[in-house]
């Protein structure tokens, strides 16, 4: 007995200096990501023992919270825009900037053969409501606009458009059929079954590059140094692409 007792006070003795190191990371992340987000969390967790507290939400949204002061400590952004700006205004760790992901666009409805392969439906007519994120705050919903008026469509569709505050209120008016069809991001439907959908070709509208950054408030905190490396190793990677981006 005095042997097992001695076995484990080692064990603990040992255990003690990794539970010391472990901390938490703050991460403000676009709602495009949000699936994503959880799975690198989760093997972030399960290799280095540090939390990763993610938050959801557009990227504007967070962009403004962040210049008031909100603790986040870093920032997975839907564009590049928000990152850079705040690098350049001080608010993130200079040299930290890196592009984690590049979003595809899809316009997606629950409805068997309602969208065709060529987004010939937008022409058509057959539905009321489309959904789209916010474009003054969410990036694909820019590339929801840009894609309508690179198909001379958006003076047509501008009165049947329903804004969600974000991707996610975007897929969530689909979903619910509060919008027979909308442009959300290839990620939310990747893994879904059924429905129809038309792939946007990149080129219909500017890159969705993604990009992250440390930000100031987690410039001391070694967990926010930890996971913006680990997002760029090759098991964040593999689960990037395996919801449908692009991972560089």
């Amino acid at each position: 007995m005095m042997r097992l007792a001695a076995l484990l006070s080692l064990v603990l003795a040992l255990m003690a200096p990794a539970a010391a190191f472990a901390g938490e990371v703050k991460v403000a992340v676009a709602a495009n990501f949000a699936e994503p987000a959880k799975a690198i969390a989760a093997r972030f967790k399960a290799r280095t023992g540090h939390d990763a507290a993610l938050s959801f939400g557009s990227s504007g949204q967070f962009y403004a919270q962040i210049a008031n002061g909100a603790p986040f400590e870093v920032l997975l952004s839907a564009d590049r825009e928000r990152p850079e700006k705040a690098e350049a205004e001080g608010l993130a760790v200079a040299g930290s900037r890196s592009t984690y992901a590049v979003g595809r666009l899809v316009l997606y409805s629950r409805t068997p053969g309602l969208v065709d392969g060529r987004g010939a439906v937008l022409k058509g007519g057959r539905f009321d409501k489309i959904a789209i994120a916010d474009p003054r705050t969410a990036p694909y919903g820019v590339a929801a606009v840009e894609t309508m008026r690179k198909l001379g469509v958006y003076g047509a569709l501008a009165p049947r458009l329903v804004q969600g505050t974000s991707i996610t209120q975007a897929y969530q008016f689909v979903d619910t059929g509060a919008a027979e069809l909308g442009f959300v991001a290839l990620s939310q439907v990747a893994r879904a079954k059924g429905g129809s959908r038309w792939l946007v070709p990149a080129a219909s509208h500017t890159p969705i590059e993604q990009q992250a950054v440390l930000l100031k408030a987690g410039a001391g905190n070694a967990a926010a140094r930890a996971f913006v490396g680990f997002l760029k190793g090759p098991e964040a990677r593999a689960i990037i692409r395996s919801y449908g981006y692009e991972a560089p």
